[in-house]
């Protein structure tokens, strides 16, 4: 289950720069921030264990979950509360997983789509 091992990797590294956010960011938007990230997490490990529509489902979702949490760590370092070198270190990170989830959904959806096709 690589995608999960590497969305947790990139959680410990963002939880250890969330608690030098000044406190008024790090309860607005590091926790959003946080929240994201623990639920494209649990999407993940809820589409490892889940079967057909119900697995495209969740992984569907962790996508937009990640592509929301993108949004909302430039805009954590537009807004300085994050080093560049952070920044870009963890939005690396995020986009390999981009690439994972996209790649693990397109072959679900295939996968589901097939077996719809010989039931038909």
């Amino acid at each position: 289950m690589p995608v999960f091992i590497h969305f947790k990797e990139i959680y410990i590294l963002w939880h250890s720069k969330f608690y030098k956010f000044p406190k008024n960011s790090r309860f607005s938007i590091g926790i959003k921030i946080d929240s994201l990230f623990v639920e494209a997490i649990e999407e993940v490990a809820l589409a490892s264990f889940s079967q057909g529509p119900e697995k495209i489902g969740h992984i569907k979702q962790a996508l937009s979950l990640t592509d929301t949490l993108k949004i909302f760590l430039q805009v954590a370092w537009e807004l300085k509360l994050m080093e560049a070198k952070h920044y870009i270190e963890i939005s690396e990170k995020m986009d390999v997983v981009g690439k994972m989830l996209g790649g693990w959904y397109g072959q679900n959806f295939k996968q589901n789509s097939s077996a719809e096709a010989k039931e038909k």
